[in-house]
């Protein structure tokens, strides 16, 4: 018999009998389809017996389902909303295992923007990201701050659900920027809410611009963290296009006791301004502006004030401060030309829009009319409050006019756009206006009560780090074991006015002989050029421009020993006018902790962690004088204000290596404003080196000999 024929028309019978049933019961289950399933299996019945004959009729089975549900869905299917729906709310894992507050940051698309550029880092892109705040745990936040760490030189534009405390938009976030709540300043708990989303969570719709980069995907931030007191987050964990992080309560912090406001809380700044309504009436109202520089390093002279006006306000009187301009016309072809048709506009302070507001100088402090007032009339000067607690703190009142349709007692509208600028101070950014509870005043009867204002704000204003060649002040650097100088870096404080065409605003400056760091720029070429030769340095047919700054630092190693160090810090002043009450800073890292002394200067350390060096002019010696002509002003160059002292230094700590490094500044200040410092600092190698060049020819002797001593033997 011929068995294996046989066996294979039983496969065929079986394969043909399950082939039946499944068409039986798939005709029952598609019943709902417009096409019965047998029909279009029938047409593959052939086929498939055919070409599976050495496949199992389980996997047909399995394929079977698999077919009807690609061909035919049934409307059944098509409309499932239970489980599916629900797996799409299900929140990221992240959330889910949270118990404190969840934050997270994911980035969405990007476009190129003009203008296009072929250098990369230079090339502006739109953005637009989305971040999330949820409290998870089982304590109110109050007033949420959510820090996200740029760092790809964004400008952030919009953003709905939060506002910048940092500063109006658009906002430069190159350092990174904290976002709070607006209008949900506050995140409740999901217990005393019944978890709704709206009161325990806030999303923030953030567009903005970026630089550099590649793909269309936006780059994440360093970091998100929560920085409200009392709060910790780990490190974000970063994946694909999102990071996110679960920040808890740190359960050794210790909350002051604070009574509670019935409005944000008072933050703290670099410079915090209040801005008080004293007296309220119909039509106007009496305010009071409070300045108080609340950093140890920051500074303001000669300060300008201004802001805008966004409902048609325009100041009628000022006291304490003056406007820097006055122009009648601008209020009477406005909305409050056509209100108070009977007032003289002539009189007015100021009816512009972004008024200037200046402070008096110190002879009109007791003026009847403008004077008068606590803590004015400085000439704009502000000092920390270390150095003079009285020059800490600047107060001006002005009267307020307002327009249709605020007529009333209570509408009060602070303005808007706060900044801040002086003269070779640091660069402030300030936040919006918040509303806080209400100042308290001792009463003027002397009685020991308090009086409170009307309404209160405060603007924050945070000092900013100056951008590359846009600082005010620049540093340069030498040492006793290298006899070349390296000068403040090309175009430091920004080209301005000079010829980018006969200089390179990008080249490396050349090293000079330290003597020359006393000679203005336009002097030092000869100079440069005789130091380069001598020791064998290539000098560019383009020179580097000079470095364009008023003010100048020379940090000197003077001295390194087992158990101490010393340096000589050098004040230079390239202006025209003298600086009074000048102060600088020096931030030398761990070896700060070391400081003994400065010599010539009056010194300290600046608290909590010592490791900056604060110092300023004795009495007598607190003016660094301008620029002056030399003994023969046609021979001689023109000579710079100079101030110079020595500073000592342990070396308490065992690890230091100062001709490494750790014996020059991480940061330099001058009246508050940050320094640019050079690239790079002197080596001691550079000696060693060049001894090994200098017993070059001996060495050279030594291995010839040797080779013709071996040549005789072989």
């Amino acid at each position: 018999m011929d068995t294996e024929g046989l066996g294979s028309q039983r496969k065929r019978s079986r394969y043909a009998l399950g082939l039946s049933n499944s068409l039986k019961l798939f005709d029952h289950l598609s019943s709902s389809s417009p096409f019965p399933l047998s029909c279009v299996l029938r047409n593959l019945g052939n086929t498939v017996e055919m070409k599976i004959r050495y496949v199992h009729l389980n996997l047909l089975l399995l394929l079977l389902p698999i077919t009807n549900l690609l061909l035919f869905p049934t409307p059944s299917l098509a409309q499932d909303y239970g489980e599916d729906a629900e797996k799409k709310d299900t929140p990221p894992p992240g959330l889910a295992r949270c118990n404190g507050v969840y934050m997270s940051y994911s980035s969405g698309g990007r476009e190129k923007l003009y203008p296009r550029t072929k250098n990369v880092t230079a090339q502006a892109w739109s953005f637009k990201a989305t971040a999330m705040i949820v409290n998870t745990g089982t304590e109110e936040v109050k007033g949420w701050e959510m820090f996200v760490g740029y760092r790809h030189r964004e400008i952030i534009v919009s953003a709905t659900g939060a506002v910048s405390s940092d500063g109006d938009f658009p906002y430069d976030a190159s350092n990174g920027t904290t976002f709070i709540g607006s209008p949900n300043t506050d995140l409740k708990t999901s217990i005393e809410t019944a978890g709704d989303y709206t009161q325990i969570s806030t999303n923030i719709e953030i567009t903005g611009t970026l630089f550099g980069g590649r793909g269309t995907a936006t780059p994440l931030p360093r970091t998100i963290k929560l920085v409200n007191d009392g709060w910790e987050c780990p490190a974000a964990n970063s994946k694909g296009g999102t990071m996110q992080v679960c920040c808890k309560r740190n359960p050794k912090f210790k909350a002051k006791e604070k009574k509670k406001t019935k409005f944000m809380r008072r933050r703290h700044g670099d410079l915090n301004i209040i801005y008080d309504v004293l007296q309220a009436y119909t039509s106007n109202y009496m305010a009071q502006v409070t300045i108080d520089n609340d950093s140890p390093l920051g500074r303001l002279d000669h300060w300008n004030l201004t802001w805008e006006w966004m409902r048609g306000e325009f100041i009628h009187s000022l006291r304490g401060a003056y406007s820097a301009e006055k122009n009648p016309s601008e209020c009477l072809h406005s909305k409050a030309g056509q209100f108070y048709g009977d007032l003289d506009f002539s009189q007015v302070a100021t009816c512009q829009k972004k008024p200037i507001i200046k402070d008096l100088p110190a002879e009109r402090k007791e003026d009847k009319l403008l004077g008068k007032l606590p803590f004015c009339c400085k000439n704009g000067t502000l000092l920390p409050a270390h150095m003079d607690s009285s020059k800490s703190r600047a107060i001006f009142q002005l009267q307020v006019y307002k327009v249709p349709p605020d007529q009333n007692r209570t509408a009060f509208f602070p303005p808007q756009h706060w900044k801040i600028d002086g003269i070779v101070n640091p660069q402030y950014k300030c936040g919006t206006p918040i509303r806080v509870d209400a100042t308290g005043f001792p009463d003027p009867s002397g009685l020991q009560a308090t009086t409170y204002a009307i309404a209160s704000w405060q603007v924050v204003c945070n000092i900013t780090k100056p951008k590359p060649k846009a600082a005010r002040c620049c540093v340069s650097y030498s040492a006793f074991y290298n006899d070349s100088a390296i000068p403040c870096n090309t175009c430091a404080c920004g080209c301005g006015d000079i010829d980018t065409d006969t200089c390179n605003a990008n080249a490396r400056p050349l090293l000079l002989p330290p003597d020359s760091l006393l000679v203005p720029f336009e002097n030092r070429t000869l100079k440069a050029k005789v130091w380069a030769r001598r020791k064998h340095m290539a000098v560019p047919k383009k020179l580097p421009c000079p470095d364009n700054c008023g003010i100048s630092l020379n940090w000197h190693v003077n001295s390194d020993y087992a158990d101490g160090w010393s340096a000589r810090v050098t004040l230079f002043n390239w202006g025209a006018n003298a600086v009074e009450d000048w102060f600088a800073a020096v931030d030398l890292g761990k070896a700060g902790l070391g400081y003994e002394n400065v010599y010539s200067f009056n010194g300290t350390r600046v608290p909590p962690k010592n490791q900056i060096i604060f110092f300023q002019g004795v009495r007598g010696m607190n003016y660094l004088i301008g620029l002056t002509n030399g003994s023969n002003p046609a021979r001689d160059p023109q000579v710079p204000g100079k101030m110079q002292s020595v500073i000592s230094f342990k070396k308490h700590l065992g690890s230091l290596n100062i001709p490494r490094g750790d014996g020059f500044p991480k940061r330099v200040f001058f009246n508050g404003e940050e320094c640019e410092l050079p690239k790079y600092f002197p080596k001691k190698s550079h000696g060693e080196r060049l001894s090994c060049i200098r017993f070059l020819p001996s060495i050279l002797l030594v291995i010839t000999t040797f080779l013709v001593i071996i040549n005789d033997r072989f």
